[in-house]
């Protein structure tokens, strides 16, 4: 099927290969090669559509996502053309991430403007949690690894998402890798833009106070993902885990499962609902992600304690000792033999202890060394 790209088209449905609509003639194919099939999304800013290029022999699918400013902020066309362009510049190098779908074009065809992206073949986070039931907290650790390093990316070249949700998260089919889609929120945060106040965007249930009021920063596409993070654990709204009678987030009580403390205070500051109480940065998120538990984890079987006798001695053998101590032996004795001929003086020198004596001691030290080695083998 061909799909007709016209908004206001009655029957958007064509018959495959047919270049113009058959209802109201507009033109199905973009730049020539670009076929839309079906739409898979809608949102403020126009539509999404399955899509085919036909320029390639293979005819790989693509998804093409129609732009037609409303309430913008935008009082000409050519201004949105312009801002659309700036727009796609962004996600023409924010799409050289392995995690975000690559740029294959963009243009304005009839007075309407279009991105041609990659296609992800996967289920969203929001169709998992339907399919699967509430992740766990490994899947959530998981997760956060996973998606701050795209964020990271994307805050270093100064885009801030603002539209981060289960929905836009892709797990992708081929690699089990976490796709973030749906940059058509994306704002430059450079110099002055970061200080200017625009235009709320974003989904009402992951949108961080300041993003409400028209002042997004970084933080508050942690604060997004963090409300992804307990929508996926506890299967509920975000606004049903919070309390606005006291102003506080109680999702903790509604979770399936129970978390370590670690994540829970993780997710706690990322959902902290005045910025400069939040985390600031991917990194310090990242940092306090990578902590290890101070205290390790205690083995099953504890390994046997090894005798803390001197290493000398516990690692010789029993020749070894005998060796060392005839050493000592000579060391007292001396390395002359006795000579039965030789004259002693009259007024002798004091001589070491005699040799009976010393070979009594060596024997003791001997057999206190030797100990068990010396016992018969059982």
């Amino acid at each position: 099927m061909s799909y007709c790209l016209n908004p206001h088209c009655p029957k958007p449905e064509n018959p495959n290969h047919v270049n113009f609509c058959v209802t109201c003639g507009t033109k199905l194919l973009l730049k020539e090669r670009y076929r839309a099939i079906k739409p898979i999304g809608q949102g403020g800013f126009g539509k999404t559509f399955l899509a085919v290029d036909e320029d390639k022999p293979s005819k790989p699918r693509c998804v093409i996502k129609q732009f037609y400013p409303q309430s913008q902020g935008t009082n000409t066309l050519a201004k949105a053309v312009e801002l659309f362009n700036q727009e796609a510049v962004q996600l023409d190098e924010l799409g050289k991430h392995p995690q975000i779908p690559e740029l294959l074009a963009y243009f304005t065809q009839e007075a309407r403007q279009y991105l041609v992206q990659e296609f992800i073949d996967g289920q969203n986070l929001a169709q998992e949690l339907a399919h699967r039931g509430a992740f766990s907290e490994i899947q959530i650790w998981q997760l956060l690894n996973d998606l701050l390093s795209v964020l990271q990316f994307c805050h270093t070249r100064h885009v801030i998402h603002r539209d981060i949700k289960p929905e836009n998260i892709i797990l992708r089919q081929s690699d089990r890798k976490l796709v973030l889609v749906d940059f058509g929120a994306a704002k430059s945060a450079t110099g002055a833009a970061l200080n200017q106040t625009g235009t709320s965007i974003g989904s009402p249930e992951y949108v961080a106070p300041e993003q409400m009021r028209g002042r997004a920063i970084f933080a508050s596409d942690i604060y997004s993902l963090g409300v992804t993070c307990i929508n996926l654990l506890t299967v509920r709204s975000p606004f049903d885990s919070y309390d606005t009678n006291n102003d506080t987030w109680v999702w903790q009580q509604y979770l399936q499962t129970p978390i370590s403390n670690q994540l829970s205070r993780i997710l706690n500051k990322m959902l902290e609902s005045i910025p400069i109480r939040r985390y600031q940065t991917v990194d310090e998120v990242l940092n306090d992600l990578n902590q290890q538990p101070k205290v390790a984890a205690t083995p099953v079987i504890a390994p046997k304690p090894i005798p803390q006798s001197p290493p000398t001695f516990v690692s010789s053998s029993p020749s070894q000792i005998e060796q060392e101590l005839e050493q000592m032996k000579t060391q007292f004795l001396g390395n002359s033999k006795p000579q039965p001929n030789k004259i002693q003086p009259q007024n002798p020198t004091p001589q070491p202890p005699s040799t009976n004596k010393i070979d009594q001691e060596l024997e003791e030290l001997k057999a206190k060394f030797l100990g068990k080695n010396n016992t018969p083998n059982q």
